[in-house]
């Protein structure tokens, strides 16, 4: 049998070409994505490569994960540009003002990270399952939709002006205001990012994207000389160019280190931040966790309590120093796997390339135009909000289809939390319309029973829903001994999607550790898609 890699120091002789290569790759992914997120978040462009250097060379140690990154993540843009601005955020206007609210956001960045490193300690990670599936692909999609309309008027060398609805509407009008020299860098970047998608061969694929994007962009910046203030023609129109244009990073890192102040926790605003960092980062961070730990060439399981304590001691630390929310994230952790990573040392590596980077050569950094950083942003949101990933809410079923739907609209036109809620309000009214007894939307009717020929069975009765999921698990859980668990879903009315594909997860679990979950019941249980893991309902006979 194949020896398991593991990320211990004993093991890092045995793997360490491997995870080095891998992390410098993710490290040539990373340095333009966390700038490039930095910005948008009304955060200094360094900020977001402070917590990528704590999240590889500290938060490695604190976690199992083998194979996830860990860092600023695209999908807490809306929650971070959001915090600076209702603490009086200027985008530049007024640079004072801007630094009180980063600082501001900071003292909101250590005591969320402190939350989490609680949730961790108290094995609270299992909190991460009680969010229905459909609304939680439909909160990701939104943010992905909002990082698109903040990002595309950078890429094109316009200001982003109003809400995430009025910036979709004007669109057409950023194409034909856009500074065409800024805008021609954003149109190349946004060619060569899907024109990768299109790329079939691996092996033209050895540079990733984003740093071909700057190898491309970076030469055509200086070539229209980017870095000198002054004034063009095109069409008889004046348009400007300088270094308002590019990043700027300081020359000596260790002068850019900024430390929080607290007395955002006095207000509302800071506690309406402090648990959507906590709450929506730690669900971020936990469902990247378990979708590596599903690729993973070697079956390894994260442990997401201990996984939540390394995001939780990382946040805290990084907050402190400056630094952006990090969580694991999934893209350059996808990343790692194909460049084949073997531990958690590859993470490590990541966070030393960009150490050494910055504290070296910071010139190079200032070279990068923002047009560049703006269309990687707007493919980040693409991916998150493809049309494929409506498709197959639509193929799960038409009622999770209206669930993820809602999701996004009540993001787009309120905030994170009210639009997930909107997304769970609507989803528990499907529920009650397909007969779930009102009783059990939170109260999980679960019974084990244990007989001499028949084993261990679990039953369940009236709904196996989202809300209940829980206590399900637990119940499950608690039999993790037993080579052959029946779970007994006769008597229920109604087993939801969310359910369905978790229970489809743990038979996998069981499988891989040499035992059988076997689902019985569901014979007289109508599917309401073609979807595998669609909404079950209960057929009277």
């Amino acid at each position: 049998m194949t020896e398991v890699p593991r990320g211990n120091i004993a093991n890092l002789s045995k793997n360490w070409r491997e995870d080095m290569l891998s992390g410098f790759l993710v490290f040539l992914i990373a340095l333009p994505l966390c700038l490039g997120i930095s910005l948008a978040c009304g955060y200094p462009a360094i900020s977001g490569i402070f917590t990528a250097i704590i999240g590889g060379m500290l938060a490695t140690f604190f976690s199992n994960s083998e194979l996830t990154i860990k860092g600023p993540a695209a999908g807490l843009i809306v929650i971070a540009i959001g915090c600076v601005t209702e603490f009086g955020f200027t985008g530049g206007q007024d640079p004072e003002a801007d630094l009180q609210a980063y600082r501001l956001a900071l003292g909101v960045g250590v005591v969320a990270g402190g939350i989490q490193i609680l949730f961790g300690v108290f094995r609270a990670g299992i909190l991460g399952e009680f969010f229905p599936s459909s609304a939680v692909h439909g909160l990701l999609a939104a943010i992905g939709i909002i990082i698109m309309a903040k990002q595309f008027p950078i890429a094109m060398g316009v200001s982003p002006e109003g809400t995430p609805l009025e910036l979709i509407a004007k669109i057409p009008q950023f194409v034909m205001e856009m500074n065409p020299l800024v805008g021609l860098i954003g149109i190349i970047s946004l060619i060569i990012l899907f024109g990768y998608l299109l790329i079939k061969n691996p092996k033209l694929k050895v540079i990733p994207a984003p740093m071909m994007v700057l190898l491309v962009t970076v030469p055509l910046a200086m070539y229209f000389n980017f870095s000198q203030e002054h004034t063009y023609s095109f069409r008889g129109q004046e348009y400007s160019l300088g270094k308002h244009f590019l990043v700027a990073v300081p020359e000596n890192m260790f002068s850019a280190i900024t430390f929080p102040d607290f007395s955002g926790l006095m207000t509302a605003v800071g506690w309406k931040y402090v648990v959507m960092f906590a709450l929506i980062g730690s669900i971020e961070s936990l469902l990247s966790a378990k979708a590596i730990d599903g690729i993973d060439p070697w079956k390894r399981k994260t442990n997401h309590d201990q996984d939540m304590l390394a995001v939780g001691a990382g946040n805290t630390l990084a907050a402190f120093v400056g630094g952006l929310p990090m969580i694991s994230e999934i893209v350059r952790s996808k990343a790692n796997i194909d460049n084949g990573a073997r531990t958690r040392f590859a993470n490590a590596f990541h966070g030393m390339f960009l150490l050494l980077f910055v504290a070296l050569v910071p010139g190079l950094i200032n070279q990068i135009p923002l047009a560049a950083l703006g269309a990687m942003l707007v493919f980040t949101g693409f991916r998150l909000a493809s049309p494929q990933e409506f498709i197959h809410m639509y193929h799960v079923g038409r009622e999770q289809f209206l669930i993820f739907v809602s999701t996004v609209f009540g993001v787009l036109a309120t905030d994170l939390l009210m639009g997930i809620a909107i997304g769970i309000c609507v989803n528990f009214v499907i529920h009650l319309k397909n007969g779930a007894p009102a009783k059990t939307l939170f109260k999980p009717q679960v019974s084990v029973e244990r007989g001499a020929k028949t084993g261990v069975t679990v039953k369940v009765k009236d709904s196996a829903i989202f809300s209940t999921w829980i206590g399900l698990k637990q119940a499950l859980d608690s039999l993790s001994e037993e080579t052959h668990v029946v779970l007994d879903l006769s008597d229920t009315v109604l087993v939801d999607h969310t359910t369905m594909s978790k229970l489809h997860e743990l038979e996998k679990e069981y499988e891989e550790r040499g035992a059988i979950l076997e689902i019985t019941g569901l014979d007289h249980h109508l599917p309401l898609s073609h979807h595998p893991d669609g909404e079950r309902r209960k057929v009277k006979i």
